[in-house]
């Protein structure tokens, strides 16, 4: 039997079932509906076989128009308030399992997932409370703003532009092909880079950074037939005088070769005793005086928190 329309004043029924939920005599809840299932909603031939009790796809109502709905389902509480629970996919006190196939998401076990977004811009909060495990290789390419504090424990490999504008705590070797920090850095065993070998096919060339008890710099060169070595003009006011040091080796014969004296803190006088050319090279280094101080010991069992870049 068709019929046009079909008015139902307080409640719908398709199947045997009469669930207690909807309500029973003066507590029946007007327009609900109890359908048994399955129920295909949308083109029929979307789905040749039961895949689901709930089966939705593509509208095909030609009374719509000749677009159909740009969506296939649509949850919204525009014009009232919304509650912390707008969708809910299976149990939320036991597992709950979700799994789309055209973007890859699978969560089929206890995992808890915090994503609040407060626009559709691209800003707002991405909230992840517990333990991230990361198994195999991270891969992300683009740009990437942090503020605040990142602990990493195992491999991340970032292609593109990172920007850290706080503190990176690295448990192991920290391994840079080319990185640009703002503000500290603190790796627990060493620092070192790994870049394909410049000499040797199908070879890598490892270096690790020398430590000291300093945040220092150095300039090192030659000098012939002159006798003064000119630091970068920077170093006036990157470099605290006092610490300068340098160190000359002779080339070609011995010499007689001391730092005469050492002018504004860029001009360092060489001469040589004896009176011969002078042919050296020289490395001179120097602390910083822009930061403070280097603190080598400190009491404590914990890591000391940094703060606006240093120590």
């Amino acid at each position: 039997m068709k019929v046009p329309d079909l008015f139902v004043g307080k409640r719908f029924f398709v199947g045997l079932g009469n669930p207690t939920a909807l309500g029973v005599g003066p507590t029946e809840i007007r327009g609900s509906s109890y359908i048994e299932g399955p129920m295909i909603v949308g083109s029929p031939v979307s789905y040749p076989t039961v895949e689901a009790n709930l089966m939705v796809a593509k509208c095909i109502n030609s009374d719509y128009g000749p677009i159909p709905p740009p969506s296939i389902f649509k949850v919204s509480s525009k014009g009232y308030l919304p509650t912390q629970l707008d969708v809910v996919l299976g149990d939320v006190a036991g597992k709950v399992g979700i799994s789309i196939n055209s973007t890859v998401i699978n969560i089929v076990n206890d995992t808890f997932i915090n994503i609040r977004t407060e626009s559709l811009n691209g800003t707002g909060r991405y909230l992840w409370n517990g333990d991230k495990v990361l198994t195999g290789v991270v891969a992300e390419s683009g740009a990437e703003a942090r503020n605040g504090r990142e602990s990493v424990s195992g491999q991340t490999v970032d292609n593109g532009n990172k920007v850290i504008n706080g503190n990176l705590l690295v448990e192991g070797s920290l391994v840079c092909n080319n990185v640009s920090l703002r503000g500290t850095i603190n790796v627990q065993a060493w620092k070192e880079f790994d870049i394909p070998h410049p000499t040797k096919i199908d070879h890598r060339l490892v270096h690790a950074c020398i430590e000291g008890p300093e945040i220092g710099v150095y300039y090192r060169g030659k000098l012939e037939n002159d006798t003064v070595i000119m630091l970068p003009e920077y170093w006036r006011g990157l470099v605290d005088p006092e610490s300068i040091t340098i160190n000359l080796t002779p080339h070609g014969h011995y010499q007689e070769l001391f730092v005469k004296s050492i002018e504004w803190g860029v001009r360092i006088n060489i001469q040589n005793n004896s009176g011969g050319a002078i042919n050296c090279s020289y490395i001179v280094h120097g602390k910083r005086k822009d930061v403070p101080d280097l603190e080598v010991e400190y009491e404590g069992t914990e890591m000391r928190s940094y703060k606006n870049g240093t120590i």
